[in-house]
């Protein structure tokens, strides 16, 4: 048996415990986020366990706890002078608005969906057998809106569409468009905000998700110029579109390069796909960092799995990169390719034929 060196050990179980802290105070963040606590403190005004459970009709004892366990964490402020906790204006912006671009509790029913769904990933690793996105926890879907919509909000119309040549002008005017792998339409219905002179049509395999979609296409007052439909990324209708978009799924796809090749011949002739995906570097070592950890992880859970349950089960993966994300699309028939922009999260891509 090899001999452990004690400091690089005691490194290790140092970083283990701030894991096992950051698993736990995830679950306590999906609970204050469901039970509303953040959105009731997002106001920064200092309130005792007891002032809180007045403001929620909480139980004081349980909020007692939850709130020294957030506080330990440094996601709430507390003040020993008074016994009390706040908010503060990025601790709020994290936790309590959902139009924030740091919006973070999201992510965190994402996390809650891989714990749940654990035992179904653990029976892939062992059959082979892939796990379709509509086979995991409810909380997945709600969870993979609500991380990437802050995302959304802040670049979409701001900074990724401006950066795909002459697509704006055309939807200024008035164009086509295609939303695929919609999911519960976020993305959709802010192209639709911005651009009220164009068409949008949003399709998902998920069934569940294009009902969601259409509910909150209504309630943001867009209803009348998206029309949500159930359809694969290998069989939407074709309506000569001037822009297919894909937000964040075409590496969950069993066939992306089937999918390109159904968006290449369902776009008028000047039309361009625009293809946003989890940043990633072209090789393991560039990736092996905070935000490459994170992705890495929802592969493993979600995205691998989604894909090896399709036909072909190419198995992109949410860190494929740019290199392997241009073969699909010079597999798929475009001839041009090009990273048009990115964030720290996001690649934005744009293929012509």
């Amino acid at each position: 048996m090899r001999e452990a060196d004690p400091q690089k050990l005691d490194a290790l179980v140092g970083r283990l415990v701030g894991d096992v802290g950051a698993s736990v105070t995830g679950s306590l963040i999906v609970l204050g986020d469901q039970l509303g606590l953040y959105k009731a403190m997002a106001d920064g005004e200092p309130v005792t366990s007891r002032q809180l459970a007045e403001k929620t009709g909480l139980k004081e004892r349980y909020l007692r706890e939850w709130l020294a366990g957030q506080a330990s964490a440094g996601y709430i402020d507390y003040d020993e002078g008074s016994d009390s906790f706040s908010l503060s204006p990025e601790q709020a912006m994290a936790f309590a608005e959902e139009d924030s671009p740091a919006f973070f509790a999201g992510a965190f029913e994402v996390v809650q969906s891989m714990w749940i769904d654990e035992p179904k990933v653990a029976e892939a690793f062992r059959s082979g057998a892939g796990l379709g996105w509509h086979e995991h926890s409810r909380c997945l879907f709600r969870g993979t809106e609500r991380f990437f919509r802050p995302g959304y909000n802040a670049h979409l119309t701001a900074e990724w569409i401006p950066a795909l040549g002459d697509v704006e002008a055309k939807l200024q005017r008035g164009a086509t468009v295609a939303d695929v792998g919609c999911g519960h339409g976020s993305s959709t219905i802010l192209m639709a905000q911005a651009y009220p002179q164009s068409r949008f049509y949003g399709f998902d395999y998920h069934g569940p998700s294009i009902e969601r979609a259409r509910e909150a296409a209504e309630k943001a007052g867009v209803g009348d110029r998206i029309t949500f439909e159930r359809a694969s990324a290998k069989d939407f209708p074709e309506r000569k579109y001037d822009l297919v978009t894909m937000f964040d799924c075409l590496h969950d796809m069993g066939d992306p390069v089937g999918a390109g090749k159904h968006v290449r011949e369902s776009l008028a002739r000047d039309g361009s796909w625009m293809i946003v995906e989890p940043f990633a570097h072209d090789h393991l070592k560039d990736n092996l960092n905070p935000v490459g950890r994170i992705y890495y992880g929802a592969s493993t859970m979600i995205c691998t799995p989604a894909s090896l349950s399709q036909e072909v089960g190419l198995g992109l993966g949410a860190q494929a990169g740019e290199m392997r994300l241009r073969k699909v699309a010079l597999d798929a028939g475009f001839s041009h390719f090009r990273r048009a922009t990115e964030t720290p999260f996001n690649m934005v891509f744009e293929a012509r034929a």
